[in-house]
């Protein structure tokens, strides 16, 4: 629950994923109540859908009777057919998610300074500390000075959600960072540059 919480508040856009042969879950149940509260706007995602048992018509009913209306069935939810083991609609998905972007007009400040979300952290024993993390506005530069409200630290490493190492990342980019004094807890948010924190420390 709480990583499903944290995922959507830092989400501008969420996939809700059914899968098409199972229908409505409590899990999915669970993520709608998320979205709900933390206001994030939402495609829905029907995978496995090469499945031989389908019936996307009850799954689509299913969701109508959580409040969910899509495209097509009266309401304005978009969605799309994907099968991870084809490939099939993932395009289509994609395309989706970017519409939607356009839509809600989402942008970001490449010449601010960077700031987003601690998604994970640990302890390597041979690296340090290593924090994975979400780029929300600005652009993240190896040896910037980064900090939470528990933790700071110089940018050494910056890898890209493959793990190669750059020099510099740009929203929407998941990122690893070594460089952090300390364990930086899930769900902080992150800055560079001349920040007050104690503002923040304040209203947390």
């Amino acid at each position: 629950t709480k990583i499903r919480s944290r995922g959507a508040r830092v989400a501008d856009i969420a996939i809700l994923v059914v899968a098409s042969d199972e229908g409505v879950k409590q899990q999915t149940k669970e993520a709608l109540g998320i979205l709900r509260e933390t206001k994030t706007p939402f495609v829905v995602a029907f995978t496995k859908i090469d499945k031989e048992n389908v019936n996307l018509e009850k799954v689509k009913g299913d969701l109508m009777s959580e409040g969910v209306y899509l495209e097509g069935a009266g309401g304005d939810v978009s969605w799309q057919k994907i099968s991870s083991k084809s490939g099939e609609g993932i395009k289509e998905l994609l395309e989706l998610i970017l519409l939607m972007g356009e839509v809600l007009g989402l942008k970001y400040d490449p010449d601010a300074d960077a700031e987003g979300f601690i998604i994970e952290s640990q302890k390597d024993p041979r690296r340090g500390v290593l924090a994975h993390l979400v780029l929300k506005n600005g652009t993240l530069h190896r040896g910037d000075d980064i900090k939470t409200i528990t933790v700071s630290g110089k940018i050494k490493i910056l890898e890209n959600f493959l793990g190669k190492t750059v020099e510099e990342l740009i929203p929407s980019s998941p990122a690893s960072v070594i460089g952090f004094n300390d364990i930086p807890g899930a769900g902080e948010e992150f800055y560079t540059g001349d920040v007050d924190l104690s503002s923040l420390v304040d209203a947390s």
